[in-house]
């Protein structure tokens, strides 16, 4: 958005006629080219999925002598009825369990993202699966069409692999440029798959909020996400497997073929190149390098990585949510309110993308008057990567303060991926912005997945998720909020009068901020601006 020194309402004046006729010369191209854009759209059309071949996961039981399968059989019967779950809140530790399960991988890879990034991890994560594909492992690749920008060329490659099939969730139908879909399909276009998934042999899967790039992984100097996955085994991991094949076979997946160009020798030269060199590059070499520590695959493959087992329930919305014809039942909030019962003591929320709606506004209300501890962690305007989100949000917030609810802000932390390691924070321990979506309820579940607490998350996108009926690590995020939190974040209040203020624990000291800190005018009056606009239900 554009703010002008000058007001847009003048006095008419008269003017000359070739102005005029320049001006009318304009709006009749723009009229032009909006038709075309329009006209196109409209003659463009999805292909038909008459001829796509449908397929299925793996059974368990047919990859329980697998690597991973032989390793995790036992201790899964020593726990029946609980799945095995390991946090990831390291970003190094995340990219280092992806690529590892795709390495001990010896049947079948399974995985589905809302973005992949054609930068360095995204890259040695696409020449991991080529391998993998090349040693006669099966890969399905099922990717929000959303989120693959400039990359058309590397998925056609790897679809074209004899062991590798991609598909595309809700895809554009106009490549290039790819927003002219927005004015001719909007309704459809709209609705994106945001679910996050990586299943190696229906053995062992990662779920949780990272995409695939470099800013969920620490490899850049940019922003750096502060991010929650887990890693599971057991039960569960039947349910996502059962869960991508709705998706991978629903009527919104359609084969790359079908989308995008066949890729030329030169095409599958340059591709299958790039990736051969990028690890050869200065940036994968160090980061490579940080990851040589690691010992999670040997841990996980010799029983000895420790384990939380604990009862857990995958929630997750029916794929025909994408076209607006899911049942209640098939919707994650629903699932979710169903898995987590009544909470009677504390609900301790993270999302990074937080806008409550009066709903949520009045649902937070009644657990106060009933006595229930709220307390929320989003991301503060300095913090954060989505403006348009921010100014949303910032309408309920006094509401949720008036309702009694502890709100926190994080704040934009400088750090590298180096300072990771080690740290305490159950939702990633250091970072520029907080991507995390998780929240305990009253000391004993904890759900981690791709939900945001915002209208997006509810009614448009497809989300996944694990309730967790685990005091351990339910307790972690609750203690995080009295331990870490406080230490990141300001804590977001009302004065007397009822004017907002942020409080800022530092050094010791006790910093009060009559506005959002550490953000300029300027920003602050696009905020404003934008909060003004009608597009809360869009975000």
């Amino acid at each position: 958005m554009v703010l002008h020194g000058e007001s847009s309402l003048t006095v008419p004046t008269a003017k000359p006629a070739r102005p005029l006729v320049a001006s009318l010369s304009v709006s009749l191209l723009t009229v032009f080219l909006l038709a075309t854009l329009m006209l196109a759209g409209g003659c463009a059309r999805l292909p038909p999925l008459d001829n796509r071949q449908s397929s299925l996961a793996i059974p368990a039981q047919e990859t329980i002598t697998t690597r991973l399968g032989g390793s995790i059989a036992s201790r899964v019967d020593e726990h029946p009825g609980a799945s095995g779950i390991y946090p990831l809140a390291d970003p190094m530790d995340a990219f280092a369990a992806r690529a590892l399960l795709t390495e001990a991988a010896d049947q079948s890879l399974d995985i589905q993202y809302y973005i992949w990034q054609g930068d360095t991890t995204g890259l040695l994560l696409m020449r991991s699966l080529l391998s993998a594909a090349d040693r006669g492992i099966r890969v399905r690749l099922l990717m929000d069409d959303n989120g693959i920008r400039g990359l058309d060329r590397y998925f056609a490659v790897l679809n074209s692999h004899p062991n590798i099939e991609v598909r595309l969730f809700n895809p554009f139908v106009v490549r290039n440029p790819k927003w002219v879909n927005y004015f001719t399909d909007f309704v459809r276009i709209n609705r994106r798959m945001h679910n996050k998934s990586f299943t190696a042999d229906n053995q062992a899967t990662i779920i949780g909020g990272r995409n695939i790039g470099d800013e969920y992984f620490g490899a850049t100097d940019g922003v750096l996400f502060a991010d929650l996955d887990v890693l599971a085994v057991g039960p569960v991991v039947v349910d996502v497997s059962n869960d991508f094949d709705l998706y991978w076979n629903s009527q919104s997946s359609y084969p790359a073929e079908l989308i995008l160009a066949e890729p030329s020798t030169a095409d599958t030269e340059a591709v299958v190149n790039t990736l051969e060199q990028v690890g050869k590059s200065r940036e994968a070499r160090d980061y490579l390098r940080t990851l040589q520590d690691t010992n999670l695959l040997q841990a996980l493959l010799t029983g000895q990585l420790k384990l939380e087992w604990a009862p857990t329930v995958m929630v997750s919305d029916d794929p025909a949510k994408a076209l607006d014809r899911a049942p209640v039942t098939g919707l994650l909030s629903r699932q979710l309110l169903e898995a987590l019962g009544s909470p009677q003591q504390r609900v301790t929320l993270v999302s990074p993308y937080l806008i409550p709606t009066g709903a949520g506004v009045e649902l937070f209300r009644r657990l106060v008057a009933r006595g229930v501890e709220v307390q929320i962690l989003t991301n503060a305007l300095e913090a954060t990567d989505m403006a348009a989100v921010h100014a949303a949000y910032a309408k309920y917030r006094e509401p949720l303060l008036e309702a009694g609810v502890v709100l926190y802000e994080l704040r934009k932390v400088a750090g590298d991926a180096g300072e990771t390691k080690g740290g305490s924070a159950p939702f990633g321990s250091s970072g520029s912005s907080l991507h995390a979506k998780t929240f305990a309820v009253d000391g004993e579940q904890l759900f981690v997945g791709s939900f945001n607490f915002d209208p997006r998350s509810t009614h448009l996108n497809t989300e996944l998720g694990f309730v967790i009926n685990s005091p351990v690590l339910a307790s972690a995020i609750d203690e995080a909020f009295l331990e870490d939190v406080p230490m990141r974040a300001y804590q977001v209040k009302l004065d007397s009068r009822g004017n907002l203020y942020w409080l800022e624990q530092a050094e010791g000291r006790n910093l009060i901020h009559g506005h959002e800190p550490n953000t300029t005018l300027g920003k602050r009056v696009m905020v404003f601006l934008m909060s003004l606009l009608p597009i809360e239900p869009l975000l």
